[in-house]
């Protein structure tokens, strides 16, 4: 009886300690700006963007003058920042889709590619303070 006691006890401190240990202090509190550049259809596509706290916001302007904003997720791992998004533009374009991945190439410059259903295939530039 005693074993399982403690044995319940052990696996709920664990359980307790997993939830409420804090989560590494590298937390990013600094936006992460970067620029897009890309094309769809023969169109020249262009965007700004930031990301924080591993959410992102993108404006970009896509063909026959759409402009729009994309909501970003990533998915923050060791060297890669795989994401993905949902946006709306202009010009009768609705809804847009998105995905990419961005990487770090030192330790405060950044490329990334992605696709955009509105904007087409891009390539990223940013810059990490």
């Amino acid at each position: 009886m005693k074993k399982a006691v403690i044995a319940k006890t052990l696996i709920a401190s664990l359980g307790f300690l997993t939830l409420f240990t804090p989560n590494q202090a590298s937390a990013q509190l600094i936006p992460q700006p970067w620029v897009s550049v890309g094309g769809n259809d023969g169109d020249v596509t262009y965007a700004v963007g930031a990301r924080a706290l591993n959410l992102g916001v993108e404006l970009g302007t896509g063909p026959d003058g759409a402009t729009g904003v994309d909501v970003l997720k990533f998915i923050n791992l060791p060297v890669i920042s795989p994401y993905v998004g949902l946006g709306y533009y202009s010009e009768d374009k609705g809804v847009a889709v998105s995905g990419g991945v961005q990487v770090g190439a030192t330790d405060h410059i950044f490329v990334g590619a992605g696709y955009n259903s509105v904007r087409g295939f891009n390539g990223q530039l940013g810059v990490r303070f």
